[in-house]
């Protein structure tokens, strides 16, 4: 059985504003708005998700070195 963490801290590129989130544990998240200054964020280029880009912790398909699904980096 793989373990993988569930939660991430996303922190906003414009405003700062963090929260901790649960991450889907089958795909990755393309979009994530912040719920304070309301930027809708996108992965980074080379990133499959937000949380990859801006979370705490890499979503749980990156954790478990599988695909996404969503895109070719993962």
């Amino acid at each position: 059985m793989n373990s993988f963490i569930i939660e991430s801290t996303i922190t906003c590129p414009d405003c700062g504003h963090s929260k901790t989130e649960e991450m889907p544990t089958d795909a990755c998240q393309f979009f994530y708005e912040c719920e304070q200054c309301k930027e809708v964020l996108k992965p980074k280029e080379g990133d499959c998700c937000v949380f990859c880009s801006y979370g705490s912790v890499p979503c749980p398909p990156i954790q478990q070195n599988n695909t996404c699904g969503f895109s070719n980096y993962c």
